[in-house]
This record gives C-alpha cells, structure tokens and sequence, in this order.
C-alpha cells in the first residue's frame, strides 16, 4: 500500500476526532511512520496520545485488526508539538498480529512513549 493509498484509508475509516492532523511520511510493507498535529491552544491528554497508539499500531497491521493486549511505557510528557509515530509489525500468527509503537515529540529522536499490543483480525483472510 502506498503512503496516498493508507492516508485515503485512515481518512475514511477513522472518527474525525482521531484524526489529529493525520499525515502519512512513509509506508513500507508492516513499517509505518505517521505525523500527528495539535490544533491551534490545544495539548496533548493520555487519551489522545493513546487514539495515536491506536492508530499507528493499526496503520502497520491492518485496520481491520483491532487490539486485544496493549502495553505501554510512557518515556516522559508530551510536548506541545506534532507527534510522530513510528509502527511495525513484529509478527504474525494467523489471524494474530504482534507491534510495536514509538511515539516521539516533533522528530524521532527521543522517544516519549513506547506500546507493544497483540491485534487480532476480525476477517482473518
């Protein structure tokens, strides 16, 4: 799938509301990198920073995998500044998936929160 193709995707099947600004840099194979923007005197809360989680995880596995187990670490606090996330699938097992998100503060330098999940599909195919 190409960067165009996923952002059309996303677009049309996520809530308005988990949008954020939603912009796709890269997508290759099960790695995807994903750029997400606060709008104008807003901050970044746990939930929001956790839709981005969802998102990213399900960018890289398939939007129809919806999440079964998710850990998360958070590294330190979000900055009032545009979020990339950076998602891959470690494996799959079936109708199964295994990612991973790293959620970083304008570049991906240092990391501000890191999620591993278990996905499984809905329409195992």
């Amino acid at each position: 799938m190409t960067e165009d193709e996923l952002q059309k995707l996303l677009e049309k099947t996520l809530p308005a509301a988990d949008l954020h600004g939603l912009f796709v840099e890269e997508c290759q194979d099960q790695d995807v990198r994903l750029r997400f923007s606060l709008a104008a005197g807003e901050a970044w809360s746990t939930p929001a920073l956790l839709s981005l989680v969802d998102t990213a995880l399900r960018a890289a596995a398939g939007l129809e995998a919806r999440l079964t187990h998710l850990n998360v670490t958070v590294l330190k606090p979000a900055q009032a500044a545009d979020v990339l996330a950076l998602s891959r699938v470690i494996r799959r097992d079936g109708d199964s998936i295994h990612a991973e998100a790293w959620l970083f503060s304008h570049t991906a330098i240092d990391p501000m929160l890191h999620a591993t999940a278990s996905l499984r599909r809905l329409f195992p195919g």
